[in-house]
């Protein structure tokens, strides 16, 4: 085995959360030594590029959670960075409609959680106003959120990584965490027959953070749970039926937000994402299913009261994500122009998902404490959003592990 490296942290996952909990810490600590560990070739390889780019307001969560606040500050702190360091974003605001009646309730909660989350602007619209934003839309109402936008997230890790490595940090790829032990002040990651000793080690391995806590003695309360999402494109004439991003009003029981249109930093227009379950935790449009993950995640009993209370929406969108006429159905509820000659296949991501024992969807971000060693459990979306936000939550956390 090679001779050991020694840092004061090492952060294991090179994604968007980990690059951000990275360059906060390094900002935060003068000569602070530290590196990234990252399994695959080069940074930024699952979730922080397999998803729409889109900057999420705060709409939707629970006033007072870490989910919540975090959004909110990390926000603000995406625009600031992308329009001080010149990557390309879009403060382009967002619809989000009600098409049926039953709906509304729903839509008078999103307004309610978006004023106490301090999103500043929202506005009801009725129907004209809507055709006013997006006029192939239609709807009985809707929320006006013009704090959204989409930004080219590859380009921030991208930039994070640059500076990291310009800060003296080293990013180190092709470094696949196979066990981790913690002896008093020390936490050792092994990678193979390298070995990385730290002060502090953080967890931020996403689709995998389950099994790296595992590694460090953990037993987390839950489970890592892998959901696919399948979008469809515009075909390049169908793209002026969209101006900016459309939603519908979310089912208040699942954390996902229903298909949707996203006009892209890059002028495209994307519409999804389905959410079915991904037969392995990087199984995306294409590859080949982990029988191995998804014989242990059907064992899973958290996962097998999942399935028992939501089948029927479990099928349904299984259904959907085989057929581009039924998909094409879905979106003619926002905009009824549309048809199925007008979607092309697009994009597939696999969102990390917490799911506890009893089988609930896990809402909030889930952030743990063991010894010397912080583990994210649980950052899907608004994740990205939040990245910088969470950066320097966990440094903060961190600070104390430091000063020992």
């Amino acid at each position: 085995m090679n001779a050991t490296s020694r840092f004061d942290v090492c952060v294991v996952g090179g994604g968007l959360i980990g690059l951000a909990v990275a360059r906060a810490m390094v900002d935060q600590f003068d000569g602070l030594s530290l590196a990234v560990l990252e399994k695959e070739n080069d940074v930024a390889r699952h979730q922080s590029s397999h998803n729409s780019g889109v900057v999420h307001s705060g709409l939707y969560y629970k006033p007072g959670s870490l989910k919540a606040r975090l959004c909110v500050e990390g926000r603000r702190a995406i625009y600031e960075m992308c329009e001080s360091e010149g990557i390309a974003c879009d403060r382009s605001g967002k619809l989000v409609i009600a098409t049926t009646p039953t709906e509304i309730p729903a839509l008078d909660e999103l307004e309610r959680r978006g004023t106490a989350n301090g999103l500043v602007g929202l506005r009801r619209l009725g129907p004209e106003e809507i055709a006013e934003i997006e006029p192939e839309a239609i709807g009985l109402d809707a929320l006006h959120v013009p704090e959204a936008g989409v930004v080219d997230f590859p380009a921030v890790a991208v930039h994070h990584a640059l500076l990291l490595e310009k800060l003296g940090a080293k990013i180190e790829t092709d470094t696949e965490v196979d066990a981790i032990t913690q002896h008093g002040d020390e936490v050792v990651a092994v990678a193979g027959d390298r070995r990385f000793s730290a002060r502090v080690l953080v967890n931020c391995a996403g689709l995998h953070s389950d099994d790296v806590a595992a590694l460090a003695g953990i037993r987390p309360e839950v489970r890592i749970v892998p959901f696919r999402g399948e979008y469809y494109q515009l075909t390049e004439e169908a793209t002026s039926l969209v101006r900016t991003l459309i939603y519908p009003v979310p089912d208040p029981r699942f954390p996902f937000l229903g298909v949707h249109f996203t006009r892209r930093i890059d002028g495209t227009v994307e519409v999804g994402p389905n959410a079915i379950l991904a037969f392995g935790r990087e199984h995306y449009r294409g590859a080949r299913p982990d029988w191995r993950e998804l014989r242990s995640i059907l064992a899973y009993p958290g996962f097998r009261k999942l399935a028992a209370k939501h089948w029927r929406s479990g099928a349904a969108e299984m259904l959907n994500s085989r057929s581009a006429r039924l998909y094409a159905r879905l979106a003619r509820r926002l905009v009824p122009a549309l048809r199925r000659e007008h979607l092309q296949s697009g994009g597939a991501g696999v969102r990390a998902q917490a799911v506890d024992a009893r089988g609930n969807l896990v809402d909030d971000f889930v952030i743990e404490v063991l010894g010397r060693s912080v583990h994210v459990l649980n950052a899907p979306s608004p994740g990205a959003t939040a990245s910088i936000a969470i950066g320097r939550y966990i440094a903060d956390q961190v600070a104390p592990l430091l000063r020992r």
